[in-house]
């Protein structure tokens, strides 16, 4: 079936430690990785072990038990590197630094001020005692900054992580390390040259009292988990850990605030003592040395890929450096993998438009998943941590100012610039030292083949083929143990369980087909990066090689091929993080490598100029197997797009009603989702997964960066954003059938998105189809048109919210 030497893998490479209580097991390398980096050196070991179960082994459980809560070893958590913390008096400490630093008075005494020259306009001075009106301010003006301490006292407490107690957190940790090895049966794995390089760094930092802050990737509720295990078990300081307030909930709340949860509101608001508060807090931390920890996406990816950077709080920690109130801390940003996430599947029916579960803590300690699945391993992997002083000093000196003049200098769009550059840096760098697990490999395999099923054998070559890709792109492929590839798909298959990928029994050999293919999107977009720009081409192409006929027919021009590239990868430049290097450089790189790979032929002039690109003869002998994977990694994201296009037209206003009528964004994003699924069981769209809810509100960003739609924003009202097609953009409707007429600027628009889709059974009677989808689209819209009002009076008239729209519009 498969060479008996794995891809996963290398005779030549370092050896693991697998550290199992004293005991150190040597096996082979941890991963293979590309070219351009020797991944092979890299050795990794296992942090947590299988624990002893008090059923199985009582005496070895209660051993245990003992071993942890008196510190014995390592488990001490004594020797720690960084600033001290779990110890009683660490949150009147960090609170009294809070409270002295001068950012914050000054913005207690600015609002008090603030209050008190409202109440003396009101005339509300005089009720308040005093002989003369100075006596009277100075009274008014201590009790609002009174007031206002006490208020910033009851934010601290809510917010500020509670470092108390070691016996706590040595507790904590048995408690964590055994939930989550039942989960994660295989453990945390790292790797060994990494840590050594983070320890390092960490002991520099340690000296000069600087924080390092741990920009990860976010996955799973398991990421908060398994980030603090594997500082507390190699002896670093625990970071403290920005958290959205949902997960303050009963017993849950209070038990991550003293392991290390900094609390912060989902949103700010209008509330600029809160903002202080906050930004008084993360000065605190970084001037003091703790480490820290914030998700640099904002918030779990539903969808398996980086989402785009969110800047909140790496804004506050900017201002930190910017401001000169901290001098320097370090940047390591970390990546964490796992065979099979926990979360699968409620984030599925959240992309399908169901509502989002409150968080509870018994359904999670209740989960099957969480107790008693095996669900394989968590790989942890660090990138190379660095200064973001530095990385300022570099980026203001692009932009040509000094750095002992940047509170002066520094503007807002300037501002924003460097913190775009800072988020994708990170973004990149997560990627770089992420590890391919076997069930993102797998996974992809299976959704990036034609036919019903796939055959034991050919799902083991594919990999192969899968494997050598990935390293030859320089990512990482997980190893396990000189294991043959088909033992290693059986692991995956195993982990995945039945409910994602079912085995047809009874025929020449196993065959295996997707079961939910939506929740194995997850896996498969867990990879995509690694060839974004490889199917960008391919579905460029794509508008050539669908018309069928001889390859004279198929292939395409260099210049229509680039101009296609450049659309496709502008709408989806929020989608995915691509190559740094631009797009004319990364379009020239990839075409180099397909050519190399042989999966195209490119026909020049005389000068060596491009003319043509199509299939090479190579590829198509081979039935186009490797062009159809790189099409079918991006065709569900172009249904989607398209789907947002295609749900746009429905918002052309009807014959009957006034023109200028707003939107709900939400409900606007939901009939799109509606209508998607209609498309798909009626076979006007190819991929389930093209519906779901968070694809779609990316395009609805696209359009609106685009101008296709305005968008209307409230700050003072509850209600959420809305939007209305921009004039421009609008469609015609036949004066004498009220139809949305195809044809307009819109309409082609859609259509060049269309160009690049999957050619699917229902699309070969075009107009037909487009017919179909109109109506579709259009008896949508008409419902969305019923449900909606324009603006009564007093409210903010439609020609200011377009005004303000488009103010913004302009903006982005």
């Amino acid at each position: 079936m498969s060479d008996p030497k794995s891809v996963f893998a290398d005779d030549h490479s370092a050896p693991d430690l697998e550290i199992v209580g004293d005991k150190v097991t040597i096996h082979p390398s941890g991963f293979t990785g590309g070219p351009g980096v020797q991944d092979d050196q890299i050795t990794e070991r296992n942090l947590v072990r299988h624990m002893a179960r008090f059923r199985a082994n009582p005496l070895d459980f209660l051993r245990e038990v003992s071993l942890y809560m008196s510190g014995t070893g390592w488990r001490a958590y004594d020797d720690v590197i960084g600033q001290p913390v779990f110890y009683s008096g660490f949150s009147d400490r960090m609170k009294s630094l809070i409270l002295d630093s001068p950012l914050l008075k000054n913005k207690v005494t600015e609002l008090a001020s603030s209050r008190l020259a409202v109440e003396e306009k009101e005339g509300l001075l005089a009720i308040h005692e005093g002989n003369s009106l100075e006596e009277k301010h100075a009274r008014r003006k201590n009790e609002l900054e009174d007031n206002l301490k006490q208020v910033v006292d009851r934010m601290m407490d809510n917010m500020i992580c509670k470092m108390e107690s070691k016996r706590f957190i040595r507790g904590a940790y048995y408690m964590c390390t055994q939930l989550l090895t039942r989960a994660y049966h295989q453990g945390i794995h790292v790797s060994s040259e990494e840590v050594l390089r983070l320890r390092s760094v960490a002991e520099a930092a340690a000296q000069k009292k600087q924080s390092i802050v741990f920009l990860p990737c976010h996955k799973s509720h398991v990421d908060y988990v398994s980030l603090q295990l594997v500082c507390y078990r190699l002896g670093i300081g625990l970071p403290v850990v920005v958290a959205g307030d949902n997960l303050n909930i009963p017993l849950l709340g209070p038990f991550l605030q003293h392991a290390g949860a900094m609390w912060i509101r989902r949103s700010f608001g209008n509330d600029p003592l809160y903002n202080t508060v906050v930004q008084a807090y993360i000065d605190t931390l970084l001037q003091q040395g703790f480490n820290f920890e914030c998700f640099i996406e904002g918030t779990r990816s539903r969808t398996g890929k980086l989402l785009s950077p969110k800047f909140g709080i790496l804004s506050f920690i900017l201002d930190s450096l910017l401001s000169g109130r901290v001098e320097d801390t370090i940047i390591c940003p970390v990546s964490t993998q796992y065979d099979k996430v926990i979360e699968t599947e409620s984030y599925i029916s959240e992309l399908l438009g169901q509502p989002k579960q409150k968080e509870n803590l018994s359904d999670l300690l209740s989960s099957s998943s969480v107790l008693s699945l095996k669900l394989g391993r968590v790989d942890v992997r660090f990138h190379e941590p660095w200064s973001l002083r530095e990385f300022l000093t570099q980026q203001l000196s692009r932009l040509d100012i000094p750095s002992t003049k940047v509170a002066q200098k520094l503007s807002y769009n300037d501002r924003g610039r460097i913190l775009r550059t800072l988020g994708y840096r990170v973004l990149s760098e997560i990627n770089d030292v992420s590890v391919m697990m076997p069930t993102a490999l797998v996974g992809t395999v299976l959704l990036t083949l034609r036919g019903r099923g796939v055959g034991k054998g050919e799902l083991v070559r594919r990999l192969d083929w899968l494997c050598d890709r990935v390293r030859a792109k320089g990512g990482r492929v997980a190893h396990f143990y000189r294991s043959p590839t088909e033992m290693v798909v059986d692991r995956a298959l195993d982990v995945m369980g039945p409910k994602l990928v079912g085995e047809v029994a009874g025929l020449v050999e196993p065959t295996y087909y997707a079961v939910d293919r939506f929740q194995l999107s997850f896996y498969r977009n867990m990879l995509i990066h690694l060839f974004i720009t490889e199917a960008l081409v391919s579905v460029a192409m794509y508008t050539k090689i669908k018309q069928g006929g001889g390859p004279t027919n198929q292939r395409i021009t260099y210049e229509a091929l680039r101009n296609q590239v450049s659309f496709l990868s502008q709408l989806f430049r929020g989608e995915f993080i691509f190559p740094p290097e631009g797009l004319a450089t990364n379009f020239e790189n990839t075409l180099h490598d397909l050519e190399k790979d042989d999966v195209i032929k490119i026909t020049r002039d005389n000068s060596g100029t491009p003319t043509y690109v199509e299939l090479s003869d190579k590829e198509r002998s081979c039935g186009r197997e490797n062009y159809d994977f790189y099409c079918f990694l991006i065709w569900p994201f172009i249904e989607a797009s398209w789907l947002g296009a295609v749900s746009l037209l429905g918002l052309t206003p009807p014959l009957d009603g006034p023109n200028d009528v707003w939107i709900d964004m939400r409900k606007a994003q939901d009939s799109a989702q509606h209508l998607g699924k209609t498309l798909y069981h009626q076979g006007d769209l190819s991929y389930f997964e093209a519906v779901n809810k968070e694809t779609l509100k990316n395009s609805y960003q696209r359009f609106e960066e685009e101008g296709i739609i305005l968008v209307s924003r409230n700050k003072e009202s509850r209600a959420g954003p809305s939007l209305s097609l921009a004039p421009e953009w609008t469609p015609e409707r036949d004066p004498s059938t009220g139809k949305v007429l195809d044809r307009g600027r819109l309409w082609d628009f859609t259509e060049l998105i269309a160009q690049s889709r999957r050619e699917g059974k229902n699309r070969r009677d075009g107009a037909t189809v487009s017919s179909r989808v109109l109506t579709m689209s259009d008896l949508v819209g008409r419902q969305l048109f019923t449900g909606t009002a324009a603006p009564a009076p007093g409210d903010v008239s439609s020609r200011q919210m377009r005004r303000q729209a488009i103010a913004t519009s302009s903006k982005l």
